[in-house]
Order: C-alpha cells, then sequence, then structure tokens
C-alpha cells in the first residue's frame, strides 16, 4: 500500500517551507515515526515523522525546494510486504556474565515536541544492575522549555546505561539498555558507558542545512546570527555571513577567577540548566527587541477582597476550587484588552496581528526557573474555569509536568510578583506579546477618601508594553480599565 507523506501543518501565517535535509533515501527502511526529512519556515524547524512503518518511495520535494502546506513530499510503500520496523539491536553480552535466553530493549529518547532536536540527562533514577518495571521512571531529561521523564520500555534489568548525567542527546539518541525476558534476572551489571561522542557532537541547535554548509565552508557559528526561533541558525543566515567582510575572531572568554586565592574554595560553579539558559536568552531578546516600556497605577483591593470573603465558601463548595485573586485579575485584563486590543496584539515583521481572542499566560515560578503555562481563550472562561485552569496549570508547572504546547501560544501575560512580597517591579515583556501586567503585594496604606484619612488594601499595578505598537494613552487606558473593573467588580457583570 502506497502512503503519501505530506507537509504537515506549519504554524499560524506560515504558508510554505524550504526542504532543508533528507534522513533517509528511496529504498530505505522507516519505522513508525521515525524522521523523514527536515522543513524550514522562517520562523521554525519542522520534522516530518513517518505516518508508517515500510519502505521510502520516491522523493517528491528535493532538498532545497520550496513547497507549500499539505504539498506531496515523498511515498511510502507500506503494508504486509513492506518492510517491517527494525527491531531492537541486541546487545554482546560482558564476557563474565552467562548467556541469556532474554533479549535486549533499547532506551530511546521520547518525543521532545516540535521544534525542540535535544535534550540533557538531567538524573538517573536507577543505576546498571538494578531490576526495572515496566513503565518505571528511568531518569529525567531536560530541555529548553520542559523537563520529560523517561520510563523503561519493558521489565527486566539496567543492564547499560549510554547518555550518563550531564551528556547532551539529540532526539533519536539511544539513552540506555534493557534486558528483558527470562533471562533478564541473571544479566551482570555492566559498566556505565561513557558518554557517546556520536551523541553529543552533533550541533542540533541550529538547522541541519545550516550546520552542514558551515562545516563545508568552514564557517563559525559564532560569526552568523541567527534569525530562526531562539536565534537558531538558518541556511540564509550563513549565506548572509559568507557574503558579509570577514571578521577578526573575538579570543573565547576565559572562566572568570575568583578575586582572591583563598575565595576558590568557597565558590560553587554550576551549568545552567536548558531551561535557565532559554530564560536568560529569551529575556534579553525582548529587551533587544521590543521599544519596552513601563507605566504603573494603584488599585483599592476593598470590593474584591469583600466579595472574595463573602462568596469564597459557597464558591469551593460548588465548584470544587478556591476562589482566588487571579480569576478577578484575568477578567478585568480581557474587559480592558477589548477596549485597547493592540495590547494584545503582536508585531509580525511590518504586520500587527490583531487577536480576537484572549490566551492568558500566568507567569509561575518553579525550582527549575520561570514557566508561562497558557489559558487559552479565557475570555470565553467562568470565573471557576478560570481558577480550576490555573490550579491544574499551577500544579504541573511545580511537578514539571507542563508540555510545549501548555506553553505556546500566549497573547498576553499576568504575573504575580505578590505572592513573594514584591511591592513594585517592572516586568518584562514575554515575546511576541506586547504586554504583561504586574501584580504586587496587598498592604494597607492611609488613602484620602472623600476628605478623610482611611486605611485600604492597595496594590501597585505595572503594565509592561511594546511601544512600538502600544502608545502612552492606549497603555495608560487599559491600566485604568483594569483598575476600575477590580475596584468595583459588578462592572464586569454589565461589561461597562
Amino acid at each position: 500500500m502506497s502512503v503519501e507523506i505530506r507537509v504537515p501543518t506549519l504554524g499560524e501565517s506560515v504558508t510554505e517551507a524550504t526542504v532543508a535535509t533528507w534522513f533517509k533515501q528511496p529504498g530505505d527502511t522507516v519505522a513508525v515515526d521515525e524522521m523523514l526529512c527536515e522543513l524550514e519556515t522562517d520562523k521554525v524547524t519542522v520534522e516530518v515523522p513517518s505516518p508508517a512503518a515500510g519502505t521510502l518511495g520516491d522523493i517528491i520535494a528535493k532538498e532545497g525546494d520550496t513547497v507549500g502546506v499539505d504539498a506531496l513530499l515523498a511515498t511510502l510503500n507500506a503494508g504486509d510486504s513492506a518492510a517491517a520496523a527494525p527491531a531492537p539491536k541486541a546487545e554482546a553480552t560482558p564476557a563474565a556474565a552467562p548467556a541469556s535466553s532474554g533479549s535486549s530493549v533499547d532506551v530511546m529518547v521520547p518525543t521532545l515536541g516540535e521544534s525542540v532536536t535535544e535534550a540533557t540527562v538531567a538524573t538517573w533514577f536507577k543505576a546498571v544492575g538494578d531490576t526495572v518495571a515496566q513503565d518505571e521512571m528511568l531518569c529525567e531529561l531536560e530541555t529548553d522549555k520542559v523537563s520529560v521523564e523517561v520510563p523503561s520500555p519493558a521489565a527486566g534489568v539496567l543492564t547499560e546505561i549510554v547518555a550518563a548525567e550531564g551528556t547532551t542527546v539529540d532526539a533519536s539518541a539511544k539513552l540506555a539498555v534493557i534486558s528483558s525476558g527470562a533471562g533478564a534476572s541473571a544479566a551482570a551489571p555492566a559498566a556505565a558507558a561513557a558518554p557517546a561522542a556520536a551523541s553529543t557532537g552533533k550541533d542540533v541547535e541550529n538547522a541541519p542545512s545550516a550546520t552542514k554548509m558551515m562545516a563545508e565552508n568552514g564557517v563559525d557559528a559564532s560569526s552568523v546570527t541567527g534569525t530562526g526561533k531562539d536565534g537558531r541558525i538558518m541556511k540564509d543566515d550563513v549565506l548572509k555571513a559568507m557574503a558579509a567582510p570577514k571578521a577578526a575572531p573575538a579570543p573565547a572568554a576565559a572562566p572568570r577567577a575568583p578575586s582572591a586565592p583563598s575565595d576558590a574554595a568557597r565558590e560553587e560553579r554550576v551549568k545552567m540548566t536548558k531551561l535557565r539558559q532559554t530564560i536568560a536568552r529569551r529575556l534579553k531578546e525582548s529587551q533587544n527587541t521590543a521599544a519596552m516600556l513601563t507605566t504603573y497605577n494603584e488599585v483599592d483591593m476593598t470590593e474584591v477582597m469583600a466579595l472574595r470573603n463573602q462568596y469564597k465558601d459557597e464558591f469551593e463548595k460548588k465548584h470544587g476550587v478556591r476562589l482566588g485573586f487571579m480569576s478577578f485579575f484575568t477578567k478585568a485584563c480581557v474587559h480592558a484588552l477589548k477596549e485597547v486590543p493592540e495590547v494584545n496584539a503582536e508585531i509580525d515583521g511590518t504586520d500587527v496581528v490583531y487577536k480576537n481572542y484572549v490566551n492568558m499566560g500566568v507567569a509561575a515560578g518553579t525550582p527549575q526557573g520561570l514557566v508561562v503555562p497558557v489559558i487559552r481563550d479565557a475570555d470565553a472562561m467562568s470565573f471557576a474555569e478560570i481558577e480550576k485552569a490555573i490550579s491544574e496549570k499551577g500544579r504541573r508547572a511545580r511537578d514539571g509536568k507542563l508540555s510545549m504546547a501548555e506553553m505556546q501560544g500566549g497573547t498576553f501575560t499576568i504575573s504575580n510578583g505578590g505572592v513573594y512580597g514584591s511591592l513594585m517591579s517592572s516586568p518584562i515583556l514575554n515575546p511576541p506579546q506586547s504586554g504583561i501586567l504586574g501584580m504586587h503585594k496587598i498592604q494597607d496604606r492611609p488613602m484620602a477618601i472623600n476628605g478623610q484619612v482611611v486605611i485600604r488594601p492597595m496594590m501597585y499595578l505595572a503594565l509592561s508594553y511594546d511601544h512600538r505598537i502600544v502608545d502612552g494613552k492606549g497603555a495608560v487606558t487599559f491600566l485604568v480599565r483594569v483598575k476600575e473593573a477590580l475596584e468595583d467588580p459588578r462592572r464586569l457583570l454589565m461589561d461597562l
């Protein structure tokens, strides 16, 4: 049976891609979900997996061809007559170990998500020689966005660790070997293998076609400015760098030496996690790209606190979730975004993309770093639905269980530094978004109300916005509407 391999959905507003690299050739045997080729767009690199096991037939779109969405890339000969997916490779039995009637199962890197091509082995929960059950967690991988747990594909004994802790592996790398079957219990422990050079030597951060071109032409990656997602170097970037005048390479920065020899023993040097590196890079990109400005206001929380105290027990009893402040702020922001839509828009080249929906990002601090899970279609949710979504996303964030899809597609973000005691701050934009609201600590302060000084629970609000798309008037109007809605929550019911 012939199966057509077509261009997958490339993402919002992306209509075409370039075939960068074919990993398979006509006649090659492929397994289900094995990567066939890689496509490059102006934003991301997309890998195309095989929809079935079989043999690759004709390649219709060659490397370098530009193709549209759903275009035919190749054909696949699948079915009973096609070659089956390759069986797991049996590992050599150590000389000291008795022969085993069981089989060896390779533990491979699981699917990491769209555009994620490598991960770092963070922790091994099992050691060589340990008995493992099927689906028992073997190790944890860190990518630049999420942590991924790797379960055991079979019951047996862990006989070999191929990728040690700290090793960077690509999306198709082997992590370990499990001896399963009747002879698994008799398998002798093997020494943990050193990190495989083949798994760590490839620079998979950049587009494969770009990496190939840089290697063939002796181009240093540090001299190329990447225009792809998260600074990824694309093929066109290499061509531009090769055409530019050559500059003398800057010397590599040496590790900072302690200020005094006696300080060395009191310092600890720890490599940044993938997530922390991505946070650092994206925040700096935000500063370098957006014309970021922050405007401030303050809100009297008296009415919101009174309404919450009045209904919180009944709310929790009916909906099974606590009534917090975040649902009020989310509703107030949705209300304000309808009046000032540019705060919910983004710049794409020379276009402004207005979003007629609100995917609310809610910044959450975790032991691994700051993550921003997204509540989709928050503008269509009730208070209870918002609270349930925030509770669930927060729990998954703390447990490191968020998927990449849950952190993509946000149109506006709320950051609550008040839970840590922050009185005032200037939040930084989460690109490509054009606005982020900073919440802060609720503090009793003396306020002049109707000519009298009274004590009120006050909170400072901060809106950071991209001045390229949002004018000062729009930013101030947005913040005033949020303030009005919170100081008189009845306005939300009447859409005022």
